[in-house]
C-alpha cells in the first residue's frame, strides 16, 4: 500500500470528498498514491476506499452524476483499454489499442473488472466539450467508479 504525499493535509477521504461533491469520509482507504508535482502539477492521484454500508451509494444513486455500468468508450479505453478494428480481411484488418490510461508500473489496470456499479467521468480540460477525451495530446480529468458488489470506490485524477 502506498502513502499518499501530503499536498496540504487533506486525507483521501476529503479530496475524494471534495472532487465528487460526496461524503466518503465513512470510507476506510485501501490504497492511495499521487505523484502530482513539478511546475505543471503533472500526475496521478489514485484512491479505492472500501465501505461498510451503502452510505456513499446511496448518494451516489440520488446525485443524478453518475452513469450505471457498463462504462461507455471513453472511460472504459482509460481504465481497461479498448481494441478496435479497422479496414477489410481483403485490404487487411487493422487493429488498435487505446489505453489503459490508468494501469501500475506493469501496464496493467488498477481496477479489477467490475460487474455492476456506477461511474462518473468529470473532463477538467480548458477546451471540454471541443474534442473526444482520447483524441488529446493532455489529459486533465476526474474518474471515479463505485463497485457495488464489492462496496468499493475507486478514484482517479490524471494530469498531463
Amino acid at each position: 500500500s502506498l502513502l499518499l504525499s501530503a499536498c496540504g493535509s487533506q486525507t483521501p477521504q476529503e479530496e475524494v470528498s471534495q472532487a465528487l461533491g460526496l461524503d466518503v469520509s465513512g470510507g476506510r482507504v485501501a490504497s492511495a498514491s499521487d505523484d502530482h508535482g513539478g511546475f505543471h502539477g503533472d500526475g496521478t492521484t489514485f484512491v479505492e476506499l472500501q465501505f461498510s454500508d451503502d452510505e456513499a451509494l446511496e448518494q451516489i444513486e440520488e446525485s443524478g452524476d453518475w452513469e450505471a455500468f457498463p462504462l461507455d468508450r471513453a472511460a472504459r479505453a482509460l481504465v481497461y483499454g479498448v481494441t478496435e478494428e479497422t479496414g477489410t480481411e481483403e485490404a487487411g484488418i487493422t487493429v488498435f489499442q487505446t489505453g489503459p490510461y490508468l494501469k501500475d508500473g506493469g501496464g496493467n489496470p488498477l481496477v479489477p473488472e467490475i460487474r455492476e456499479g456506477y461511474y462518473r467521468l468529470i473532463d477538467r480540460h480548458a477546451e471540454a466539450g471541443e474534442s473526444d477525451i482520447l483524441e488529446r495530446s493532455s489529459f486533465n480529468f476526474t474518474l471515479a467508479l463505485y463497485d457495488t458488489g464489492a462496496d468499493t470506490l475507486y478514484f482517479f485524477e490524471l494530469d498531463t
